[in-house]
């Protein structure tokens, strides 16, 4: 089975007996703090935006909310206790540092449950990736009871949970002799580096790369993006209009393997670029009948999943264009920038 490592070579920074993340570390002198903050949030209905599921989820209820900072070499063994206290099916989250030019973080929910024995796979088979790598999040929530776990890309632990679960919270967070403070200090504290940790040489076709393990993560999970499909804006609000994009498709064929591709567009919203892709992957494969692709349907049709929607800036997008040229052996196109449209498909094998 492939499986992830992370890179013996680097160096882990520690400060006064704290060890930080090799993926997340201060550049600046500073004395982080290990413990927890603790606040009480009142019922909503995720208006919050940075509540993961945004609009997806039943109200949340009054809750209680931890914030905590552990060293590295004890962060496993809480989060397993953490995990412990979640229902046998969960939603599964998981933010990665991503390469859209417009938004910062590329954020991943399951909108189905998921057997928590299947969450913990992941955990377990990707743990350096999920524990060390600066450049990624994890967690998972239930509704009944409700309970947030979140491990964000610099190892700080959030726990949100209904207000019952309080004192057994609290009796985790003892065991690990942590205590509430006004002010927790983890990396993010001070200036910082955020760095990814995996080694993936071309001569080790069973060590995954980031991008392969996020992948394999969104299958086992079921992840989907969690962004709104229909506009086209970057994290301040801001509306964009037509942009270029960068997708990358899988198909499936029928007796399971997997095909990857490239294609090059123009859109004005993430389900306008789908169904752009989706047309530049029914013309590579030949296949009139794949060119009608709803990214809401439940139809059965064309395996079609998109790995990944990526907006470019004008340089990007001429890069790619550059790159795609070199592997189809055709010209540039000249692309108009007010039009949505595909400019470039590629097979990518």
């Amino acid at each position: 089975m492939s499986r992830c490592s992370v890179d013996n070579s680097i160096q882990r920074v520690t400060v006064d007996g704290f060890d930080f993340p090799l993926g997340v570390y201060p550049v600046e002198e500073m004395q982080p703090k290990e413990g927890f903050t603790l606040n009480f949030e009142s019922a909503d209905g995720g208006d919050d935006p940075e509540d993961e599921g945004e609009g997806e989820w039943e109200e949340w209820p009054d809750r209680y909310v931890w914030d905590i900072n552990i060293r590295s070499a004890r962060l496993e063994g809480l989060i397993r206790q953490l995990f412990a206290m979640l229902p046998g099916r969960v939603f599964p989250i998981l933010d990665v540092l991503g390469n859209d030019a417009h938004r910062e973080i590329d954020p991943y929910v399951a909108y189905e449950l998921v057997g928590q024995e299947r969450f913990l796979e992941g955990v377990r088979r990707f743990r350096g990736y999920l524990l060390e790598d600066g450049l990624v999040g994890f967690g998972a929530m239930s509704d009944d009871p409700f309970i947030y776990v979140f491990i964000d890309e610099h190892k700080i632990v959030t726990v949100r949970a209904e207000v019952q679960l309080k004192d057994r919270i609290d009796k985790v967070l003892a065991a690990f002799d942590l205590e509430g403070v006004p002010t927790i200090a983890g990396a993010d504290a001070a200036a910082h580096e955020h760095r990814g940790v995996l080694e993936a040489p071309e001569n080790r076709p069973d060590l995954l790369t980031a991008d392969e393990i996020v992948e394999e993560l969104r299958d086992l999970w079921g992840l989907a993006l969690n962004i709104d499909g229909e506009g086209n804006v970057d994290d301040e609000g801001a509306e964009l209009g037509i942009t270029p994009w960068r997708l990358v498709l899988r198909s499936v064929s029928d007796d399971g393997q997997f095909r990857y591709a490239e294609a090059i567009l123009t859109a004005d919203s993430l389900h306008a670029a789908q169904e752009l892709g989706a047309d530049a992957l029914a013309s590579l494969l030949d296949d009139a009948d794949s060119t009608d692709f709803d990214p809401e349907s439940d139809d059965e049709g064309p395996q079609l999943d998109v790995m990944s929607a990526d907006r470019l800036t004008t340089e990007r997008l001429a890069e790619a264009l550059r790159n795609a040229a070199q592997t189809t052996r055709r010209g540039n196109p000249k692309v108009d920038l007010q039009t949505s449209a595909v400019w470039s498909s590629r097979w990518m094998d």
